[in-house]
């Protein structure tokens, strides 16, 4: 009923046959919970484990089509097995095949790991093929090459595609705690993307504990040591300030990628995004789309990044870019080429989501504005 096939290669094959039973004893051609328990405990209790190459079983996994795309051809309130579903999670087989409801439907791939709290791993895809000879010629064969994990190196293993979806598997409760769209003009629509660049955080602010202000600090933050950014400072280099507000300012880049390459900063000290108070993030906002209007009057796009690594004033890159020489997506292509040669891990988020509400200070955030 089940078991673990390991080839000469190192290939790992899991199996469960037949359709999920209530019942125990139960019939030949059925699996119990037992069957699960115990396919799980032949691999989970190695230490090494990190997953099985391929997993096969009779049905669906229930879910399997939760943050994908979804199947036309079944009735989603029928199909699939909860018990299939959490042996597919927790053998997090590179691929799953199965076949009992005689469709063809293939997942996009889906992680294994929890962005930002978790260490990359290695992604699973769900293809389910239809019967042998069906009338309608469905998709019954899948053809595909596979190097087995056990020979593969690290980086490669765990490298995310650019269609990688979140585990359909994992119903945790802060679906409920949907983030709060900012209140973002409507003429600034932009794809915003995040790493962690796994550093330890700097020292929390000590909250005066009043009026639940912890967000908004009653005293203003101050440098640590001396900041080049901080309008106040001795240390700013006035003669690149190109204009100021009331809460921000925006300067020209010492060293920019190109002429009129230029920086948003708070005129006051904070490190990054997510520390801001509401006006200086408002007044952020309104300095962002007078830039788009500039740029576009120019024939240009721009590309903004907030740094906060090794920096402890928050510094808006703001650089420009001709429209014809690339699209929106030539340059997401980029960042995201960049990032798996660095191993590093790209985590698209909705537009207009508050930043504050996916992530915490230590982060890169690209916007890629249109």
């Amino acid at each position: 009923r089940r078991g673990v096939f390991t080839g000469a290669s190192g290939l790992q094959i899991a199996y469960l046959s037949g359709i999920e039973s209530s019942s125990d004893p139960a019939p030949a051609y059925c699996f119990t919970a037992k069957d699960i328990t115990s396919l799980k405990m032949s691999l989970l209790s190695n230490s090494k484990f990190k997953g099985v190459d391929i997993l096969l079983t009779s049905p669906w996994p229930k879910d399997v089509w939760n943050y994908g795309n979804p199947p036309t051809d079944v009735d989603l309130k029928i199909c699939g097995s909860e018990q299939v579903a959490s042996l597919a999670a927790s053998l997090k087989p590179r691929y799953h095949f199965s076949a009992l409801h005689g469709a063809n439907y293939e997942r996009l791939p889906y992680r294994n790991h929890v962005v930002l709290q978790e260490s990359a791993q290695h992604v699973s895809r769900f293809i389910a093929l239809a019967s042998v000879g069906n009338p309608g010629k469905k998709k019954y064969i899948y053809a595909f090459t596979i190097v087995p994990m056990s020979l593969m190196d690290a980086t490669e293993l765990v490298k995310q595609p650019l269609d990688v979806s979140e585990n359909p598997y994992r119903k945790a409760g802060k679906e409920g705690k949907k983030s709060h769209v900012a209140e973002a003009t409507e003429d600034v629509p932009a794809q915003q993307f995040f790493f962690d660049l796994k550093q330890s955080q700097g020292k929390k602010r000590n909250s005066d504990g009043r009026g639940g202000q912890a967000k908004q600090p009653r005293k203003h933050p101050q440098p640590t040591g001396p900041c080049w950014f901080c309008l106040a400072s001795p240390e700013v280099e006035k003669h690149l300030v190109v204009s100021i507000g009331e809460h921000c300012y925006i300067a020209l880049a010492k060293g920019g990628l190109m002429s009129d390459h230029i920086l948003i900063l708070p005129i006051g000290h904070y490190q990054a995004m997510v520390d801001l108070s509401t006006e200086v993030v408002e007044e952020c906002e309104k300095y962002k789309a007078s830039l788009k209007k500039f740029y576009k009057s120019k024939e240009k796009r721009y590309v903004m990044f907030e740094r906060n690594y090794r920096s402890q004033h928050l510094q808006l890159q703001v650089v420009p870019l001709p429209l014809s020489c690339c699209t929106t997506e030539d340059i997401k292509e980029s960042f995201i080429v960049q990032a798996q040669e660095q191993n590093i891990e790209l985590l698209e988020i909705p537009q207009h989501t508050d930043i504050k509400q996916v992530c915490g200070l230590n982060v890169l955030t690209v916007y890629l504005e249109h």
